[in-house]
């Protein structure tokens, strides 16, 4: 059977080309043997990892080099789904030639960002994200082996979702890759707040410093404040387009271009025009609704060649898909 007649065509287009082919002929797939350790002079070390809530777990090999603690072969064996096998697999590679301390950094957003095939593009649909969570944790827990130490003296990310073992940091940085705008979003692309929900909001059964609701809100602040900042620093450059103008500015700029070409010509004739209204059209045009008065508002052109010049002046200065509609 196809791929695409067993998951739908367009659900496996949401999935990156490398994450396809990750899927289906991993690389690193595999196991590594205390034989294979000796024939290399290094340490085999065996971590395994499970996300119990959703039924996903890894089996993460390495072969460290003693002298150098330098990784210089790993496998891994995934039991759960194509994208799990396919983040695993990126896992691993990125784990290669790295010093254990170098791989301890290496995080789920790392790997997931490593198999896009556009910088600007999630590699995996969003309800898949929480597939390389694990990626995160097993690394963590054959350092741990490795080193002797507890798995929790690496932890310098604050886990918000204790179920789904989901970060501050990966959170806020799936939130703003995907300009995720509710907390069910936030659920369906991590699964944090999916099983027992006290990190949702307040009033669960075990109270959180961390809470989606708060995280999402500041996120999306955050967001905001950045998105103006830059319209700002662009405005003041002159490199911000009509379509990036905030409604605010978008009604200034229409004013200007009206008091500079536009109001001088009809003035001369005794009338005058103003601005009723400015809509963002399904269709991917400025809809601009305009009100003549004085002497323009009987006149017979109104709605034919002056209508047609104020429209070819706005498209000129502005943007071309601005429309002129008069009310």
């Amino acid at each position: 059977m196809a791929k695409n007649d067993l998951l739908g065509g367009a659900l496996w287009d949401a999935y990156s080309s490398k994450v396809a082919a990750r899927m289906d002929n991993p690389k690193y797939l595999g196991t590594l043997s205390q034989e294979d350790a000796d024939a290399k002079g290094a340490k085999l070390i065996i971590a395994d990892y499970g996300a119990e809530s959703c039924g996903d777990a890894v089996r993460l090999y390495w072969l460290i080099d003693p002298k150098t603690d330098r990784i210089i072969d790993a496998k891994f064996k995934s039991f759960g789904c194509g994208t799990a096998i396919a983040s695993s697999d990126m896992m691993v590679e990125l784990c290669l030639g790295k010093t254990v301390d170098e791989a301890i950094k290496i995080t789920n957003i790392d790997v997931e960002k490593a198999l896009r095939d556009d910088p600007e593009t999630p590699a995996v649909p969003g309800q898949k994200m929480h597939c390389s969570v694990m990626a995160y944790d097993v690394i963590k827990k054959a350092a741990s082996l490795y080193k002797g130490v507890d798995m929790a003296s690496f932890e310098d990310e604050i886990i918000v979702c204790e179920c789904a073992r989901v970060s501050l940091g990966t959170l806020k940085e799936v939130i703003r890759i995907n300009d995720l705008k509710t907390v069910e979003e936030v659920t369906a692309y991590t699964k944090a707040g999916a099983f027992c929900k006290s990190c949702v909001k307040p009033g669960g059964h075990e109270e959180r410093e961390y809470y989606l609701v708060d995280i999402l809100a500041q996120t999306r602040a955050e967001m905001d404040d950045e998105k103006l900042k830059t319209q700002a620093d662009k405005s003041a450059s002159g490199e911000l387009g009509f379509n990036e103008m905030s409604m605010v500015q978008k009604v200034k700029a229409v004013d200007k271009v009206i008091d500079d070409n536009i109001r001088p010509m009809l003035m001369m004739d005794g009338g005058n025009m103003e601005v009723i209204d400015i809509r963002s059209s399904s269709d991917g045009h400025t809809d601009i609704y305009i009100r003549y008065v004085g002497a323009c508002a009987g006149c017979a052109s109104s709605s034919t060649g002056t209508l047609f010049a104020i429209e070819s002046v706005l498209q000129q200065k502005l943007d071309s898909s601005i429309r002129v509609f008069p009310v």
